[in-house]
């Protein structure tokens, strides 16, 4: 069953929010050490849940916001952009920050490129970075297409529940909102462009089969990394979601 949520206003209309099931925010208290677990996009919090879960049961402290337009609709999702998730991510973390001794940073995909730059905001209140698959350039010239095709279409064909592993779902957005997306390469750009700031600890899980972020990320990534390091490798069982 979905879950309404507190209206909201914009642009003087009230607009009533009804939460997907298994979308909600993750919150957990444990103890002085926090996490903070960001989704990607057109995903929400049940993509990085069993990760929140999981490190909850350790006894940290989690918080797994669910970014603003998403598990709702792909249509409240193009009214948002990577300003508006970013900000959110930015409150879960201050949040964390406040009541922890220590926060880690964790994301998938286009997540992953959020807790990047809140590193590179944040600078020593973060103690170590932990991403799967991260999105950091557009690895389809799609993506460059979109400040031209959101004046044309509102959605294409969606790219959620891209899963190797069978009959599991991450209850995305099947159509990808067009004027979000058109907001990505501005995030990209800012995030690629400060990855030499990030001194914290980085551990980087890559996907051996995934259809959604490609070379060109990692690209971008191997080059700001220290000459002696290379992203890992490996089989994870996250799902793919830019």
């Amino acid at each position: 069953m979905a879950h309404a949520m507190p209206a909201r206003r914009g642009a003087d209309v009230m607009q009533s929010v009804t939460v997907q099931t298994g979308a909600e925010p993750f919150a957990a208290d444990g103890g002085p050490v926090g996490v903070l677990v960001c989704h990607g996009f057109t995903g929400s919090p049940r993509t990085v849940r069993p990760w929140a879960e999981h490190l909850a049961a350790a006894g940290l402290t989690v918080r797994a916001p669910r970014l603003p337009g998403h598990g709702t609709t792909w249509r409240d999702l193009n009214r948002t952009s990577w300003e508006d998730w970013y900000g959110a991510a930015e409150r879960a973390f201050a949040e964390l920050s406040d009541r922890c001794e220590q926060v880690f940073l964790a994301g998938i995909s286009m997540g992953a490129c959020l807790v990047f730059r809140l590193a590179e905001t944040q600078g020593d209140k973060v103690s170590g970075i932990v991403v799967v698959n991260p999105s950091l350039a557009p690895d389809t010239r799609l993506f460059l297409l979109t400040p031209v095709l959101k004046h044309v279409v509102r959605s294409l064909r969606g790219i959620a529940d891209d899963i190797k592993k069978p009959d599991e779902t991450e209850g995305g957005y099947k159509r990808v909102p067009v004027k979000a997306a058109a907001t990505l390469p501005a995030m990209w750009k800012v995030t690629a462009r400060h990855l030499y700031e990030v001194t914290q600890p980085v551990l980087v899980y890559r996907s051996t089969v995934d259809h959604v972020v490609g070379p060109a990320s990692m690209k971008v990534l191997s080059a700001a990394l220290p000459p002696d390091a290379s992203p890992s490798a490996t089989s994870c069982p996250e799902p793919s979601s830019p």
